[in-house]
């Protein structure tokens, strides 16, 4: 049953509550059935995704696109810290990734003077 299915269901439960089956007789006002609060592990689950999310990116950006996957691993591990991530130490190392893909982008370009990579000899 999807959450959407079950606070459809809660809102159908509570009109039905409200309505009377004798429109001639008098109802009794039911009490206000509040929606149910929203699970907090969506919001958890969202930020555990940008913990493992930049720690890859950050990974990866070791080898390749570190000019682009370092900034990015490094957003991702702030918002993921600053949303209370239960993988707090992947965030923080993705964050410590994305630092040392840029530390690797600045050895590259003073060593060879370019952005560009040169795989080959």
């Amino acid at each position: 049953m999807a959450l959407t299915d079950f606070a459809r269901r809660v809102t159908d439960t509570a009109a039905d509550a409200r309505t009377c089956p004798d429109a001639a007789a008098p109802c009794a006002a039911a009490p206000d059935v509040a929606a149910p609060a929203p699970a907090p592990r969506a919001v958890g689950r969202e930020a555990d995704g940008l913990a493992v999310a930049s720690f890859v990116l950050g990974l990866v950006g070791l080898l390749v696109f570190n000019i682009l996957l370092g900034p990015t691993a490094i957003v991702m591990a702030l918002l993921a810290l600053a949303r209370r991530t239960r993988r707090r130490g992947r965030a923080c190392l993705g964050l410590a990734l994305g630092v040392a893909d840029l530390v690797v982008l600045a050895v590259l370009v003073t060593a060879g003077g370019t952005v560009a990579w040169n795989a080959g000899g």
